[in-house]
Parts: structure tokens; sequence; C-alpha cells
């Protein structure tokens, strides 16, 4: 795998850029900043995901037992701080229903059991050392606080914070939660969020569905 070293806390790395994974697919301006984890995007902050090169090479669980592997699925304009994990053990074969954990081989096809893909939708924030466990999605506009464990879905515009991660407060109020996801910017051509970038830096969300309404959904 191609390493993607970062040599200071204030650089970024564009995931379109650094994912080779055809289990992950990614938005245009979705970053990681992975300074103080020391690790790859792919070899250290998404875990146990199959699909990369040494994985592809030692067996397919797709072709050889036709199963459906989990997927990563992150939105435009994603921020993921260094340190996250983003826990993708749902394509795994052990059961706490059953009396043994253990994934004994001859049980691999009976026992295997997807979680579901994991989802961070546009413009959601993933703070510093957060784990997102699998089959999780992590709603537009929301903001995982540094340390959390997230075991649940994120509604859109809403912070959480905590182990297990539960809601601190709604960003914006339902009013306006509801015309953000009308709007959703992170889907505007880049000129317009640029045109537009003085009022997506502010919190007027009114103000920029007034220019939505101008700008964008006459050509819709």
């Amino acid at each position: 795998m191609k390493q993607h070293r970062f040599e200071h806390w204030s650089e970024i790395k564009y995931l379109k850029d650094i994912v080779t994974n055809p289990m992950i697919t990614v938005g245009e301006y979705s970053y990681y900043s992975g300074y103080y984890d020391h690790h790859d995007f792919e070899d250290g902050c998404v875990r146990y995901l199959w699909g990369d090169e040494k994985s592809r090479r030692l067996f397919n669980p797709i072709e050889d037992h036709g199963w459906h592997i989990d997927k990563l699925i992150i939105g435009n304009y994603v921020c993921i701080a260094s340190g996250v994990i983003i826990l993708m053990g749902g394509n795994h074969n052990h059961h706490p229903e059953w009396i043994t954990v253990y994934p004994f081989v001859d049980q691999i096809e009976t026992s295997y059991a997807p979680k579901g893909d994991t989802i961070i939708e546009s413009d959601a924030w993933i703070g510093m050392n957060a784990m997102i466990m699998p089959g999780v999605t992590i709603g537009e506009g929301a903001i995982v606080a540094a340390g959390s464990v997230v075991a649940k879905d994120v509604p859109p515009y809403t912070i959480v914070g905590g182990n297990p991660a539960k809601e601190m407060k709604k960003r914006f109020t339902d009013g306006e939660i509801e015309k953000l996801k009308e709007m959703r910017w992170f889907d505007w051509e880049r000129e317009k969020v640029e045109r537009a970038g003085q009022i997506l830096s502010s919190s007027s969300v009114n103000q920029l569905y007034d220019f939505y309404q101008k700008e964008i959904k006459p050509y819709v």
C-alpha cells in the first residue's frame, strides 16, 4: 500500500487522493487530518474492511462465498480528525448469542453476518479519537465530539458526545434544519459553493436559503 504520511499537524489530505480500497467511496472535498495518528487513512483509521490490496490477495469472500461486504460511504465536505477509528467489524463471524464466539473454520459460511454499510454523510465533522461502530450512519452536518464512541445513528445537524455517544444539542432550529436538508449545499457545483462561501461561513441559514432560491432552485 502506498504510504501517505503527514509532516505537520496543520496538513490535511483529501480522501479522493489517498483512498484505494474499492469498498470505500468518498466525496470530492472530504479530508483526513491524521498527523497525530501516525497511520494512513486505510491502514489505521478504517479497520477490518476487506478490499485492500493484501486482503484481496488472501481471499475473496464476494466471489468465493457470495457474501455482501459492508462498505464505507463518505459524503462531500466531511472532516475527519486524527485518531478517528471507523470500525468495519460488521464483516465478522463472532456471534454473542451462540455458546461460543470463536469462529470455527467449518462454520464460516453460516456464521457470517454483515452489519450494514457505515455512512458518514456530507458536511459531518468527526472529532479526534472518536470511534464509529459498524453499520452506523452519521447524518449530514452532524458533529461527533472528540473521544466519543458512536454506536447508533446520529441525526442530521446534531452534536453528539460521550461513550456511548448521546445527543448534546441540535446545531440549528428544526425549521432551519429542514431548510438545510432541502438545500443540500454540499451537492452544489463548486462555483456556487464558492460564491456562497461568506454565507456558509456564518450562522444565517435564512440568508443561504435566499441564495438557494435565487441561484440554485430555479435551475434544478
